[in-house]
């Protein structure tokens, strides 16, 4: 199959797993989430929700780690239809850019056109308290990869993206300032993108920290360079879940995650039912 036969099947495999998903939720959905390990309660507190398991979606790769249920949940929130994605997939899974990044190309053939993406992350600023929320305001891609290497459908999007601006600074205020109304300190910093999955060493940190890093994961960055391309606009939030190697003496382990991740439920979902309404109007 040459490339360019390749860059068309996936067009037509987004729009088909779009159509599916339109099967089961017919209401038009502009907004749309991407859960992060241990931040998938959001979506089960959606109105008159529809879930579809990840298997029931063709194109959708399965989740393998803990903390990812692997559902696409559509409801309603503030009275705005939004779809969350309870999990993603990974690099680290051994999935490839494309599959990584299918779900948001299916989630702009359904009409979506603001997205957030939200992880877990670990600590790289030393200023930053385990549990904190972080805004992103720019990112490093060290994954190794991009995922849009190989011909380009004009349809998705132009060859060249302009990435200057991938999470819009518009949105970052609204999440600052819907913050503020519920006493919610929000951080603002860079996410840093790494392959993963074994954990960065001290050395590392201290690499990334001169860099300018200051939370560090190993997803969203290529969902957000996908979701440009194709012209969504993306807020990104990190949920500190843990500190980076060196920065305590603690080993980093991912039940520490989960547990962090419950611990912060509460106020993550309550700023994301806020913060999202906004979003749908300045999109």
């Amino acid at each position: 199959m040459s490339e360019d036969s390749r860059v068309d099947i996936l067009y037509e495999r987004a729009e088909h797993a779009a159509r599916i998903i339109r099967a089961h939720y017919s209401d038009d959905v502009h907004t749309a989430i991407v859960l992060g390990s241990g931040l998938g309660a959001f979506a089960d507190e959606l109105e008159d929700a529809v879930a579809l398991h990840y298997g029931d979606i063709p194109g959708f790769a399965r989740s393998t780690v803990e903390g990812h249920a692997g559902r696409l949940v559509l409801g309603k929130t503030g009275g705005v239809n939004v779809a969350a994605m309870q999990g993603r997939f990974h690099y680290y899974e051994g999935y490839s850019f494309e599959e990584v990044t299918f779900p948001v190309r299916t989630l702009g053939a359904l009409g979506v056109r603001s997205l957030v993406l939200t992880n877990a992350a670990g600590g790289v600023n030393i200023a930053f308290d385990q549990g904190a929320l972080m805004i992103i305001s720019d990112h490093l891609n060290l994954i190794g990869g991009n995922p849009l290497r190989g011909a380009n459908d004009e349809r998705f999007g132009a060859r060249f993206p302009d990435m200057t601006e991938v999470y819009a600074r518009d949105f970052q205020e609204i999440a600052a300032e819907e913050g503020r109304e519920i006493e919610l300190e929000l951080r603002r910093g860079v996410y840093a993108a790494l392959p993963g999955p074994s954990y960065e060493t001290p050395a590392e940190i201290r690499m990334l920290r001169t860099l300018g890093a200051d939370a560090i994961g190993m997803s969203t960055v290529p969902e957000a360079i996908v979701a440009r391309h194709m012209g969504l606009k993306v807020l990104g939030i990190s949920c500190i879940t843990n500190m980076a190697a060196g920065v305590l003496e603690a080993p980093i382990n991912h039940a520490e995650v989960i547990e962090t991740g419950e611990r912060v439920r509460e106020k993550f979902t309550k700023l994301l039912r806020r913060v999202i309404p906004k979003l749908s109007v300045v999109a």
